[in-house]
């Protein structure tokens, strides 16, 4: 059965909000998809870190990589573990995988995503 969790949602707490990194109005004016020039607003921003529905779109996935500075493959690994979920083989490599070293990552906000893999881990 596969693993599924708001893995997206996460990530973007992780790094944006109050007490953290970056406020909404900071993300969402550095979060632009460099295709198409799409960026989420202010108030997509607040819906994200605050758990509510949102829809996971293609400039979503790039907006937020640019905005966390990640790679955009991560971040669509996010939104498919998310949106689908992942089995135990497929979390042992590629972009799976490295969402999961990206979590828990040494140069990162690490009590943060500490906290995020450790509650997963006990949700699984």
């Amino acid at each position: 059965m596969p693993q599924q969790r708001d893995a997206l949602t996460e990530l973007v707490k992780a790094h944006v909000g109050p007490g953290r990194r970056m406020s909404t109005r900071d993300f969402a004016a550095v979060a632009v998809d460099p295709d198409t020039g799409w960026a989420p607003s202010k108030s997509l921003v607040a819906k994200i870190i605050g758990g509510q529905g949102y829809n996971i779109t293609p400039q979503l996935v790039s907006a937020i990589a640019v905005g966390l500075g990640l790679d955009r493959e991560i971040i669509a690994a996010a939104a498919h573990l998310q949106v689908i979920g992942y089995t135990e083989a497929e979390l042992s490599a590629g972009a799976p995988a490295k969402l999961i070293r990206a979590i828990g990552a040494e140069d990162g906000p690490t009590d943060q995503a500490r906290a995020v893999a450790e509650r997963w881990d006990a949700e699984a």
